[in-house]
């Protein structure tokens, strides 16, 4: 019996972009499926459509209709791309997935070595980027330091300059498909399920068409969500930071007080007080901030809502499964149609 591989592509508005990557991911499907040496991999391509406002939802038929390894699922808005990839992660029933980006930057031409390394007994292939090209330096300046700062503040191992583009083997994905937590970072999310890993280096290539979707303002929030979900380190530093502000008033008042006893003070210090004021409002509304921010992630949990809506379902004609996993709902269990609006 052969292996089985599914390559789950998450897509927002990327329907220049498609027609250029299935063409490269069918050649290396077709060397997979004949290989030489008798290692035949069963493989079939998974694309999401985030609720694209494009014609990304069409071009995805149009590739399930000429290729019966295709199978697509649209999900019923733009969720993100964390639960888009969640979502096609849940509808993987069987052997390993594949996570692989939209915009062809991550070369499919590698699956072969990822595939390689699966078998050697690896549950979490990653491909670790060399080269960012096509990007600014702001951009890749501010990744390579989110980085190794997040691998510093968290306990849980997040490898530095490490995406999604990664083969995961069948307990790896069954593992990270029991972690339901709202708030996604999914990079961090692989690094908690662990098991054994190994990266394979390789050089990003610039995207083949259109332009990215994620701008500063979006790289900026996905930083928070990291660090915010993988480390409480921004907690306890308001903590230093209250402790040595409280200390430095205390201080501050004590040689006031002296001042006053010893030499007396006639002048009020207007500027002084203002700064002390300004300085304490400031670093008190820091410390707010930090908290609020973990409080606003705990009333996302405690809705409870699904971690996302299908609104369409399509299996490959030409890979034959049993029952289609359901679309999220109430908590772990799913409540699904094929083929047309599914919701929870």
């Amino acid at each position: 019996m052969s292996e089985r591989l599914t390559i789950v592509i998450a897509a927002f508005n990327e329907a220049d972009n498609l027609p250029l990557l299935h063409p490269r991911i069918a050649a290396v499907l077709d060397s997979l499926a004949h290989d030489p040496a008798g290692n035949d991999l069963d493989a079939q391509v998974l694309y999401v459509d985030d609720g694209s406002s494009d014609d990304t939802w069409r071009v995805m038929q149009q590739l399930a209709a000429s290729d019966r390894r295709v199978a697509v699922l649209r999900l019923s808005r733009n969720f993100g791309k964390e639960l888009a990839l969640t979502a096609g992660l849940d509808r993987v029933e069987e052997g390993g997935a594949l996570i692989l980006d939209a915009d062809g930057q991550d070369p499919p031409e590698l699956i072969p070595q990822f595939v390689a390394k699966w078998r050697e007994g690896y549950d979490d292939v990653h491909g670790t980027r060399l080269e960012r090209e096509g990007e600014g330096w702001i951009k890749r300046s501010t990744a390579h330091a989110f980085y190794r700062v997040i691998g510093r503040l968290s306990r849980t191992p997040i490898p530095a300059d490490t995406g999604d583009f990664r083969l995961l083997s069948p307990r790896a994905l069954a593992a990270l498909q029991q972690l339901r937590e709202r708030h996604r970072f999914m990079k961090g999310l692989f690094g908690w399920v662990g098991f054994n890993s190994v990266a394979i280096p390789y050089h990003r290539a610039p995207r083949a068409a259109g332009h990215s979707k994620f701008n500063f303002w979006r790289l900026w929030n996905l930083a928070l969500e990291g660090i915010t979900s993988f480390s409480t380190a921004p907690l306890r530093l308001a903590t230093y930071l209250g402790l040595l502000t409280a200390l430095t008033a205390f201080v501050y008042g004590t040689a006031v007080i002296l001042k006053a006893l010893f030499w007396g003070d006639p002048v009020a210090g207007w500027p002084t007080m203002m700064s002390v004021i300004l300085f304490l409002g400031g670093v008190q509304l820091i410390a707010l901030g930090v908290i609020g921010e973990y409080l606003g992630r705990l009333y996302d949990e405690s809705k409870q809502r699904p971690l996302y809506l299908v609104d369409t379902w399509q299996p490959a004609a030409g890979v034959s499964s049993g029952q289609a996993p359901l679309a999220e709902g109430d908590g772990h269990a799913h409540r699904t149609t094929t083929a047309r609006s599914q919701s929870a």
